[in-house]
């Protein structure tokens, strides 16, 4: 199951850089997460200040 993020997001950017695969862009307004490359480790979620990736 993949980690989306949600309309929580402050577009800080904490969470690119944390993407092992790179699945992690600025998106409309805020960050977004390509599900089908996201690997679900949670690395994204640990640094966000917002809590906004969460799984799908």
């Amino acid at each position: 199951m993949a980690f989306v993020i949600k309309d929580a997001c402050i577009s800080c950017g904490a969470c690119e850089p944390e993407c092992p695969v790179s699945a992690i862009s600025c998106g409309d307004g805020q960050y977004v997460i390509d599900e089908s490359a996201c690997i679900d480790c949670g690395a994204c979620a640990n640094v966000c200040p917002v809590d906004a990736p969460v799984q799908a």
